[in-house]
């Protein structure tokens, strides 16, 4: 990846940006909240990042744009559905392996440089002039590309703004690979509701031995917990034990085993 020296205020700036973006990871709101950081360093428009293969169509995880809310999604729907995707060379950088040591690599396409029908169906129909891109190879044999976009109102990238965007491109990417880590990520199992469920005539206080067993606890680390005896922990042990008809703590964890019915 081909990165520039930023001094003094850009040098900050770019800082700012990633310290912004960092901050939103894992926020519902995560695609706008880092487009106006972005903004702030480099006066993009709009951002979109996707995930893009040789064969099968491509799918994009997260956008957000300034001026117009449907701008990137329109793009995306049309590069996808128009088959645009399918010659689509601009990442073939990425995939001959010519990044970093991290296999980050970092792309610009202007308008005009774009191939004529992507250039009309998704530049001009749509006021977009700039593309920089940080894009690296997953091991799938896709692309996972951080698009983001200038403008017609505010012209091309400048040498300033390629430069700062060259400084915050790798920890960007990182920080756009962890949310998409965590919204993929299940959501947690309520174990206590769970339990409930499976059995309701659950007491609270069994509940609660039961909760705490399935973090690991040992009965005197329980009683000490809930400031009762230890063979009161394991008579509400026994209770719940028999209520969800069941003898051992193994079979108490295998409840909550991908695919089984209580989790």
């Amino acid at each position: 990846m081909q990165t520039w020296q930023v001094a003094g205020a850009a040098q900050q700036a770019a800082h700012r940006a990633i310290d912004g973006v960092i901050s939103a990871i894992a926020d519902d709101g995560f695609g706008q909240d880092a487009l106006r950081h972005l903004r702030a360093a480099t006066g993009v428009g709009s951002w979109a990042v996707y995930q893009v293969w040789r064969d099968r169509p491509p799918v994009m995880h997260l956008s957000g744009a300034i001026a117009d809310a449907h701008c990137t999604r329109r793009c995306f729907a049309t590069y996808r559905d128009a088959g645009l995707y399918q010659c689509d060379r601009s990442f073939e950088p990425v995939r001959a392996g010519r990044g970093d040591s991290a296999g980050a690599v970092m792309l610009r396409m202007q308008a005009d440089e774009a191939p004529p029908v992507h250039r009309d169906a998704i530049y001009v129909a749509n006021g977009m002039v700039d593309r920089l891109s940080v894009a690296r190879a997953e091991a799938d044999d896709s692309v996972l590309a951080v698009n983001v976009y200038r403008h017609a109102e505010r012209g091309c990238f400048g040498d300033g703004d390629v430069a700062t965007f060259g400084t915050l491109a790798l920890p960007l990417l990182s920080a756009v690979a962890r949310h998409l880590r965590w919204a993929a990520a299940p959501a947690p199992v309520d174990r206590r509701a769970a339990l409930k469920r499976r059995c309701g005539r659950l007491t609270e206080r069994e509940l609660d031995v039961l909760e705490r067993l399935l973090r690991g606890m040992t009965y005197d680390g329980i009683a000490a917990d809930m400031g009762l005896g230890v063979g009161t922990v394991k008579t509400y042990r026994a209770r719940a034990f028999e209520r969800l008809e069941i003898h051992f703590k193994n079979e108490l964890f295998a409840m909550f085993l991908p695919g089984a019915a209580v989790a």
